[in-house]
């Protein structure tokens, strides 16, 4: 791993933070206001999702809920209503348990250091010191993927960034490396650079305002880095989907309180073990897949014939679950049956 000098440390401080003020991303309404509040949102919405997706729902998200205290207070159904489409419902929950812990729990007094952050529900190391840096100027690195290949590649660091035992390398190497008058610029200078000159692929170092820092490039050696061993891939699961209409109306049934998709309305969902296991009337040739981090669900869409709704499910008109926050799968499945209600009156 390559070490550097003091004045090498400085020298990467300036040309990071001097293309940064030039170029930095400042125009992200996050950026403008740099409280706690707002950067906890940001970070949580920003979890496996696209900045250019994220903006708009942050702005609805702080228009809506402007504070910690109009989060806490908000019913979840408003919540994951804001949230819908964005998927991963679990951090849109988490941030409603964080503001009510801030707010009921600690009287509207935020945390101020990366370790007292991580106290608060839902949020890990890397949220805690995006928030410390930025909003309290904790000087702490925020590490996460675009800092790992960032710094994997300017210090030649081969630990595999998929083991939990690596980050605690990488804070060593970051640490003293984060500018202790900017650790919030700092931060979000590596998160930009990260996702232009330094992405994952196609890399676009011969132009990057830190190249002359950057030993795997001096050395050849940049598509090498980060080390990430390979993810297993999700297990398929075969679901059954009910559809029961009454007029214009379709059976719901909302889902346990744990596990995937805890609380949503969707259709009555059966796993099975083959299609051969379908009851009713299939109403597609192909299912609807959707993919979560583990899992693989293949959904076939059957008719079924219900004349009662269970303790668990109800009838829904059109403008009633339209109103409802809706996981993306059961938008597939609805969009799926408007096709196959196309095809049929063809």
């Amino acid at each position: 791993m390559e070490e550097w000098t003091d004045k090498e440390i400085q020298g990467f401080r300036k040309a990071l933070l001097d293309w940064y003020d030039q170029e930095g991303r400042h125009d992200l309404p996050w950026r403008k206001k740099r409280d706690a509040y707002g950067t906890l949102v940001s970070e949580l919405m920003l979890q496996q999702t696209r900045v250019d997706t994220v903006v708009d729902y942050y702005n609805r998200f702080m228009e809506a809920l402007p504070t910690v205290e109009a989060l806490a207070a908000a019913p979840e159904d408003q919540v994951l209503k804001l949230w819908e489409g964005l998927g991963y419902y679990s951090r849109a929950r988490n941030l409603q348990k964080a503001a009510k812990y801030v707010v009921n729990d600690l009287h509207g007094n935020w945390p101020q250091s990366s370790d007292d952050l991580a106290e608060l529900p839902g949020v890990g190391p890397y949220t805690a010191a995006a928030i410390a840096s930025m909003a309290f100027g904790e000087v702490v690195p925020a590490l996460d993927g675009n800092m790992y290949r960032v710094f994997s590649r300017l210090l030649e660091i081969d630990a595999d960034i998929a083991q939990p035992k690596s980050r605690k390398i990488f804070y060593q190497a970051v640490a003293p490396i984060v500018d202790p008058e900017q650790p919030g610029d700092f931060n979000q200078a590596i998160m930009d650079l990260g996702s232009s000159y330094m992405k994952t692929k196609n890399p676009d170092t011969l132009h990057s305002p830190v190249k002359e820092y950057n030993a795997a490039y001096r050395d050849g050696i940049e598509e090498q880095f980060p080390v990430k061993s390979k993810k297993a891939k999700p297990v398929k699961v075969l679901y059954q989907a009910q559809v029961t209409r009454r007029g214009e109306k379709l059976l719901f049934e909302k889902r346990p309180a744990e596990g995937l998709l805890a609380n949503f309305w969707t259709f009555p969902l059966k796993e099975i073990n083959s299609v051969e296991d379908l009851a009713g009337e299939q109403l597609h040739i192909k299912p609807v897949v959707h993919v979560f981090s583990h899992r693989r669900w293949e959904i076939w869409l059957t008719a079924i014939d219900q004349a009662e709704p269970k303790e668990n499910q109800r009838f829904f008109s059109p403008e009633e679950w339209q109103a409802l926050s809706l996981p993306k799968v059961q938008h597939k499945l609805i969009d799926k049956l408007h096709e196959v209600d196309d095809v049929s009156e063809h």
